[in-house]
Parts: structure tokens; sequence; C-alpha cells
């Protein structure tokens, strides 16, 4: 009873100590980043598994921009959420996991697998950009580790740490 006791102590201390630091769900830009990296990651393990490196070279050489503009929203939205040091911890368990995952479902396709996914590449050289890669993404069913809402209203924006925001006004007031 007393380790009990000592537990949910350490618990709520914890939970007192954590800060929020912005509102915990996926702003939509985020979702879309989400589904785009889910996609990939999807793609890759078929590359890997069924000799298709050719086709997912393919795939990241003609949508680079989008690739490289979706690994930004999802990192940003790990650091928005968790901050810069823990956020970058988080990304790198989810990326880990959205690997595992996408491994998992292949490994319970069994010898279908190669046959299933192969498809997937044709129509994601098809897309035109980030928007139709992440519908893609969601009409396969590409499995995704993390699940939070989409957010509702106006994106959250974190305030400026207060050091920038008195350095600015220090340069400011300088320039006059």
């Amino acid at each position: 009873m007393k380790f009990v006791r000592i537990l949910a102590a350490g618990l709520a201390a914890a939970v007192v100590a954590t800060p929020v630091l912005a509102q915990s769900c996926l702003q939509p830009t985020e979702r879309t980043a989400m589904e785009v990296r889910a996609l990939q990651s999807q793609l890759m393990v078929a590359a890997l598994s069924c000799n298709q490196t050719d086709q997912y070279n393919a795939f990241v050489t003609r949508n680079q921009r989008d690739l490289s503009d979706a690994y930004k929203s999802v990192t940003a939205h790990f650091k928005r959420v968790h901050g810069n040091v823990q956020g970058q911890r988080q990304l790198d368990n989810y990326i880990t996991q959205l690997a595992n995952a996408q491994s998992q479902d292949g490994i319970g396709q069994g010898s279908t697998f190669c046959q299933n996914v192969a498809p997937l590449f044709k129509q994601a050289l098809a897309q035109p950009n980030l928007a139709t890669l992440a519908s893609l993404s969601s009409q396969s069913n590409v499995v995704i580790p993390y699940s939070l809402d989409t957010c509702t209203g106006a994106p959250v924006r974190e305030a400026a740490p207060a050091t920038t925001r008195r350095a600015r006004a220090r340069a400011r007031t300088a320039s006059r």
C-alpha cells in the first residue's frame, strides 16, 4: 500500500512538472505530412522486402521536395508538442515505430505482401503533390502508429522565449 502511495505521488509530481508546450493535436498540414511519411515508409519496406529499389528511388527522386516538406512538418509537430530536445527523441522514436509497423504489416501479409504492394509504387508515382500522396496513403490504409485528432480552429503559434523577445526589443531600441 505504501508503494502505491509513493508511485501515485511520483506520477502526480511528474504531471505537475511536465509543461504543456502546445496543443497536442495534429495541425492539418502535420496530418498530411504524417500520411506521406507513412506512405514513404511503406514503400521503403516494400523496396527492401520485394526488390523494388528502382521504383522506390524513382518515387523519392520525383517527390523529393514534397518528402522533404513532409519530414520538416513532422519534425515541427514533435518539437511543437514536446519541445526541442524531447521532441527530437519523440521524432526518432516515431520514425522507428513507423518502420517497425510497416515491417510488421508486411510480415502479417506473408507471401502476398509484394504482390499487394506492387501497385502502390505505380499509384504513388502518379500523384502530383503532397495532398494527393497523403490521400493515397489514407485510401490505401497505410499503417500509422501515431494517433492524435486533427486540431480545429486556428493553428497554434508558440510564444517566443522571453530572451528572444528582449533581444529583438534591444535591437529595435539600438537601431533608433
